[in-house]
């Protein structure tokens, strides 16, 4: 009896959740959603993944994730296409440096694909998009999906009202339209798909020019403007602890 009167007594001395530690903070939450339909062939995906993959190599994207105050972000990849084929490719990764980055490429590079065919649920992609933001065990105030694509929806889920849930979320929704079969594609994402704070489209011609593509999108989306970021420092000095070990000894 004593031993549990000392437990409970103990427990009133605890601070309030100090049994459960409060998530881990980032600068940005970010889901990069690749399609994965019946127009996107074998080596069409294959360039979308080794493009995501060269991103997270490029110096200047690792400049970008360490622009923060926090300097981290959270990302996670998913395949979509048919109203119920989403899978999850590469889980909540975080990453605060550079071999983070090279890690996170390389799992990227070995991911196989995990959806091959089916049509374009741009809806049920972004609602499950959505849905892996509000349940990621992390706290930030920048929340952003990435959803490239070669067309636009014709099936599934109403695309309307989730993005109109996702925006009232606080979710920034970026696109980058591969318009090499639907030329207006861009403007689709433009008018039915973005939203949200600093929000964009970009366009790639094609496949082959997804890589430089995605790689503008990822500085654009994890750079975080100076204004809002008073702590850091833009020099080879601030970023020396994001550097690679190996360059940090020389």
């Amino acid at each position: 009896m004593a031993l549990r009167h000392w437990i409970f007594a103990l427990s009133l001395t605890l601070p309030a959740g100090a049994a459960r530690a409060a998530p881990p903070e980032v600068d940005a939450l970010l889901v990069l959603a690749v399609d994965s339909s019946s127009s996107v062939d074998r080596a069409e995906f294959a360039l979308q993944m080794e493009g995501l993959a060269a991103a997270f190599r490029d110096t200047e994207v690792h400049a970008a994730i360490a622009s923060g105050p926090k300097r981290a972000v959270a990302i996670a990849l998913m395949e979509w296409s048919d109203p119920s084929w989403q899978r999850v490719g590469v889980p909540w990764r975080v990453v605060r440096s550079a071999g983070d980055a090279l890690k996170l490429a390389e799992e990227i590079d070995t991911t196989p694909r995990l959806i091959d065919g089916g049509g374009t649920a741009l809806g049920n992609a972004l609602s499950v998009a959505v849905r892996m933001i509000q349940s990621a065990p992390f706290k930030t105030e920048r929340k952003i999906i990435d959803i490239s694509g070669d067309g636009a929806q014709n099936l599934g889920r109403s695309l309307a009202p989730v993005r109109a849930a996702a925006l009232k979320a606080g979710i920034t929704l970026n696109g980058l339209a591969i318009v090499n079969e639907e030329p207006d594609l861009e403007d689709y994402y433009r008018t039915a798909l973005v939203g949200g704070p600093e929000s964009f489209v970009l366009r790639a011609a094609d496949y082959a020019d997804f890589t430089q593509a995605i790689r503008q999108k990822l500085i654009r989306e994890l750079l975080v403007p100076i204004a809002k970021a008073p702590q850091r420092a833009l020099s080879v000095a601030a970023l020396a602890s994001f550097a690679p070990a190996e360059r940090r000894t020389r």
